[in-house]
């Protein structure tokens, strides 16, 4: 996908339009140490006895299980402000396979 160099941008510290220079980042892997990671982790059962967990203790159901990778990753773009170097990052990024800019 061809992406532009440079956009115009609100920037929110300059409080103004201002040409900004497009970056990509790479995208961090999750966290092992997280609350939510080990809240889930304890239900899973690793931290705990053996009994009836509900939901828990029946084995995922196969027919609808995705098998394989995406064939995309979500890219994760920064734009750095011209004027103040300021970067703002996009939180909801979109598939491409390549990126390129031009």
């Amino acid at each position: 996908m061809k992406f532009p160099k440079t956009m115009n941008r609100f920037c929110p510290k300059c409080k103004k339009h201002t040409p900004h220079k497009v970056e990509l980042n790479k995208k961090r892997n999750a966290s092992s140490l997280t609350y939510g990671s080990k809240h889930r982790a304890r239900l899973r059962g690793q931290a705990r006895g053996h009994g009836n967990r509900g939901r828990y203790s029946k084995p995922a159901v196969s027919s609808f299980k995705m098998t394989g990778k995406k064939a995309s990753k979500k890219v994760d773009l920064r734009y750095r402000c011209s004027t103040c170097k300021k970067a703002q990052i996009i939180g909801e990024g979109f598939r491409a396979k390549r990126l390129e800019f031009v």
